[in-house]
């Protein structure tokens, strides 16, 4: 179903009542009651086909008995009567922890992207669905960004957002890139920086940062037949790129500066703030380098998959 710009939405933009920055700590009523439609129009209602199990109870069942295990619990609702349906849309709508109410979220539209999706025909053949699932996803998205809330679901995760710019220009196509199966272990590795930052773990967020890219130094050399070895650091790996000519010869000079960005962005913010002992004092990567170290990763890891041109 689409998104549609109703008219109070209009006299709130221009009266200025819109969030113009985004929040994380807060999930607002209206919005989980928007992701609840989404979630019941994606897994639909039986058509009463004979012999068949409902696939929306088996959804929701799914959901429940995950999450009940992983928190060790036997049921997310107040009583054993309620359906699983009932526990996991309630315990969406009703929790404070905005962490267990993304964890609902996450595991529903990993279920309609990852199940729902990749068996579709047989879904919709006993199932009345109102929504088609890249249609779900993308009307999550659009609804985090309507009420300023600084989350997407990309690549079958919840990822925190900074700027609709830079998600759109780095993460998106940094993501895009690493689903080929050649990547699997840095888009894997990228995925996990961003479910760290997302919970304020910085350290380990650049330590996945600096992972995802030599994973994906290895794969082009691996490609490309250069030899290295897999105990090669970051800057080994990159001078082995540059000496079998992934940037062009006649433009070696003009990627002098890329050259140096490489060697000593990632690995130096990693090493110095990171990777080493702590001493006395520990110490605190702040969220402006984390977020910088992201971003530098998905740029380097852009132009260096273009580059080589792997599909």
């Amino acid at each position: 179903m689409a998104v549609f710009n109703i008219f109070s939405k209009r006299q709130k933009k221009l009266r200025g009542e819109v969030p113009d920055i985004f929040v994380y700590d807060k999930l607002p009523e209206p919005l989980r009651v928007q992701i609840v439609h989404i979630i019941r129009d994606a897994f639909g209602t039986d058509k009463g086909v004979y012999g068949h199990p409902s696939r929306p109870n088996a959804a929701f069942k799914f959901i429940h008995e995950t999450l009940c295990k992983e928190y060790g619990v036997f049921t997310l609702g107040k009583g054993f009567r309620e359906s699983d349906e009932e526990c996991v849309l309630n315990h969406l709508l009703q929790t404070a922890d905005i962490e267990k109410a993304m964890d609902v979220i996450e595991l529903s539209f990993k279920y309609i992207d990852r199940i729902i999706k990749e068996n579709f025909r047989k879904y919709v053949y006993d199932t009345e669905i109102k929504i088609i699932p890249d249609d779900a996803i993308s009307e999550l998205n659009d609804r985090f960004k309507e009420h300023g809330v600084g989350f997407q679901f990309e690549s079958s995760e919840i990822i925190r957002v900074d700027s609709t710019i830079i998600h759109s220009e780095i993460t998106k196509p940094t993501l895009s890139l690493l689903w080929d199966n050649k990547f699997k272990g840095a888009n894997e590795e990228y995925l996990k920086a961003h479910e760290h930052y997302r919970h304020g773990r910085n350290k380990e967020c650049l330590t996945e940062c600096l992972k995802a890219f030599e994973s994906t130094l290895k794969v082009i050399c691996i490609e490309k037949g250069w030899a290295f070895n897999q105990t090669d650091t970051s800057k080994k790996l990159i001078q082995i790129c540059f000496q079998n000519g992934l940037v062009p010869t006649f433009t070696q000079n003009q990627f002098t500066s890329l050259q140096n960005l490489l060697e000593s962005g990632i690995p130096t913010i990693r090493n110095k703030l990171g990777g080493h002992g702590q001493g006395q004092v520990p110490q605190k990567v702040d969220d402006e380098m984390t977020r910088y170290g992201i971003n530098l990763t998905g740029t380097n890891i852009i132009f260096l998959v273009e580059q080589s041109g792997i599909k």
